[in-house]
């Protein structure tokens, strides 16, 4: 991607989605920032005519496992880290994503798992791919620390000191407890995805807690204190009780990423700290794990960021879904999905069409679906005012 020219970017009859409303309006861009927003349109020659469609901020996604998933595409086919990563990148531009942090878990006891193998050739890729500035979105880290696995902290040492990571979560998927509270839930989901038999579910239960109880507390130990050394966010993950949430903060978490009841929800706004659900839990109605609905959380205004989660594309239909279902306005509704993300992990320069930030800019256009339903479609998308889709 080229660097930010001189030449102005001009938008005008436009819909601009505002901090606090929606104003028909022209919008310039210079240098790859915000260098005016105004009312009407323009008649500046060969401004772009968005012909009534919205212009809202890019997308910041703070977690996502899409890079995962393009590297094993299928149970035990790794595919090579470059192609992985533009497949990776390309998806979550054409989403509307300008800003991703790439959510990389670390920790799991099958070595020919993404999780369970080194990090090394990976990171050496996307540092070499963020240095050229080859990408379509800006790129971060975001490392998932599965705290009961016995190689956590040896395949977290490639992200030590690495500049790129922008939070750390600390995660405990042992069936019994937090998104697994449900016995049942976690059978349907490792037999459906992984193809576990009965026997081989019980056994690997049995051997998560035997892990648990000789790893969770240690490695907890190890990474938030981690977190606050190097000031880098802390979030939680999955937290059921008032108790989970009181752990996390005095650990100084300052995220609560997809809490599963309402009431971890409500300790988590208590202690100001930020409550992150996923899109695909507002797109479906509901979480696919039998946790709490997001949009119940959002009725309730306790959520302030939304995660894409597994699927890229959610991020803007969820936003969409969130005006139809609850009192959110659409601009509430686009802070989610960006300036809330972008502040929680430090980013003050984005997130907002606002004069003097970046010029991280969405063209998408609203169709009528059959049943009544509005589906936002990304059109156009640039980073500092570069065009990328």
């Amino acid at each position: 991607m080229n660097s930010p020219t001189s030449t102005p970017l001009v938008f005008t009859n436009a819909q601009l989605v505002l901090q606090d409303e929606v104003k028909k309006g022209s919008l310039m861009s210079q240098h790859g920032l915000i260098q005016h927003i105004d009312q009407g349109q323009t008649s500046v020659p060969h401004a772009i005519d968005l012909q009534g469609d919205y212009l809202i901020p890019g997308l910041v996604e703070v977690h996502t496992d899409n890079f995962e998933r393009h590297m094993m595409p299928r149970p035990k086919v790794r595919w090579d880290d470059a192609p992985a990563l533009l497949a990776h990148d390309a998806e979550v531009a054409a989403a509307g994503i300008t800003t991703v942090l790439d959510a990389l878990g670390v920790g799991e006891a099958d070595p020919d798992s993404v999780r369970g193998s080194e990090w090394d050739t990976v990171l050496a890729c996307l540092s070499d791919f963020v240095a050229r500035d080859t990408l379509r979105a800006e790129h971060f880290l975001h490392v998932r620390c599965e705290l009961p696995a016995p190689n956590t902290l040896e395949l977290f040492k490639p992200f030590a000191g690495h500049d790129l990571v922008k939070m750390i979560s600390v995660m405990d998927h042992t069936p019994g407890q937090r998104q697994w509270e449900n016995i049942e839930h976690a059978w349907i989901y490792f037999s459906g995805k992984k193809g576990w038999t009965q026997q081989k579910f019980e056994e690997r239960v049995a051997m998560a807690q035997d892990a648990q109880a000789r790893y969770a507390k240690p490695h907890r130990a190890y990474l938030t204190q981690y977190c606050q050394d190097n000031q880098i966010a802390l979030a939680s993950h999955d937290d059921t009780t008032v108790a989970h949430v009181e752990e996390a903060f005095a650990e100084g978490a300052t995220v609560c990423e997809f809490p599963t009841t309402v009431a971890a929800a409500q300790a988590a706004k208590a202690r100001n700290m930020l409550t992150i659900m996923g899109g695909p839990n507002v797109v479906r109605g509901g979480s696919h794990s039998g946790n709490v609905s997001a949009i119940e959380l959002a009725k309730l205004g306790l959520v302030d960021i939304l995660s894409s989660d597994y699927v890229p594309g959610s991020l803007m239909s969820a936003t969409v879904r969130l005006t139809e279902t609850t009192d959110i306005s659409l601009p509430q509704a686009v802070a989610l999905v960006s300036r809330n993300p972008a502040k929680s992990i430090g980013l003050h320069d984005r997130g907002s069409l606002e004069v003097g930030l970046r010029a991280d800019l969405v063209q998408v256009r609203m169709i009528t679906l059959p049943d009544g339903r509005h589906q936002p479609i990304v059109r156009a998308v640039w980073r500092r005012g570069i065009r990328v889709i």
